[in-house]
């Protein structure tokens, strides 16, 4: 699929995780690298955002019809929807300075993400070893990453079941990622979003226990519109 077509690189994304996810295959190496690239090539202006400012500007979304959300003004964790299907689904989450988004994991999927400005500290972790006991999951996880990731950074992948498909994020200062998730979250077809408890083995470095958890009760995510370009073309 030609990735170059004309289109705003919204229209693009879409296109592209629409030919990729909507196959009965599932993707291949080099379909999944190419939509790395393209993810690769957004900025926060692409997607409606500006990076820079604290406070509502006249700054204008790239086909210049609205104004822009304000980055450094977010004040809770804010998550931005593009699109959801069957498939696959696209959105942004924007951070404040000290927010964390806590242990959480990604089943049966695959995800794609994009730092599009800022730095946060990423833990993130792959089973070893995983039971469940008394209906709750608990077991023996290794870590993938420990770290910072600061933008620009090329865009992560994580698997269903490597790439750490379990992973926690802090925010250094604000920031934002662009999510591609196939399939998406769903409670009806078995991929619930579970968060975990994390306890390190002193004795094991590079290894850790996980313990399910009820969604922590300070978690609050809002709502945002999404204010990019207008005119995106979705078929189910």
């Amino acid at each position: 699929m030609d990735l170059d077509m004309e289109g705003s690189k919204v229209q693009r994304l879409y296109d592209a995780c629409n030919h990729v996810f909507a196959q009965k295959e599932l993707p291949n190496f080099l379909q999944i690298q190419s939509l790395k690239n393209l993810l690769d090539t957004f900025e926060a202006v692409d997607v409606g955002i500006d990076e820079f400012s604290f406070h509502r500007s006249p700054s204008s979304s790239p086909d210049g019809t609205k104004e822009l959300i304000c980055g450094q003004g977010v004040t809770e964790i804010t998550y931005i929807h593009i699109h959801e299907c069957d498939n696959f689904s696209i959105g942004i989450f924007c951070f404040p300075a000290g927010a964390i988004f806590p242990l959480h994991d990604h089943p049966k999927m695959t995800v794609l993400s994009k730092v599009l400005y800022g730095s946060m500290y990423a833990k993130a972790y792959d089973w070893v070893k995983v039971e469940k006991s008394s209906s709750r999951t608990i077991g023996l996880a290794r870590t993938v990453e420990n770290g910072i990731r600061s933008a620009p950074c090329e865009p992560s992948i994580l698997y269903p079941k490597s790439g750490g498909n379990i992973h926690s994020f802090t925010a250094l200062t604000p920031c934002a990622i662009l999510d591609v998730l196939s399939p998406p979250y769903s409670e009806e077809h078995g991929r619930p979003s579970t968060y975990f408890s994390e306890f390190p083995i002193p004795a094991l470095p590079g290894y850790i226990v996980l313990e399910e958890r009820d969604l922590p009760g300070d978690l609050v995510v809002i709502g945002a519109p999404y204010l990019g370009p207008d005119h995106l073309t979705f078929y189910e």
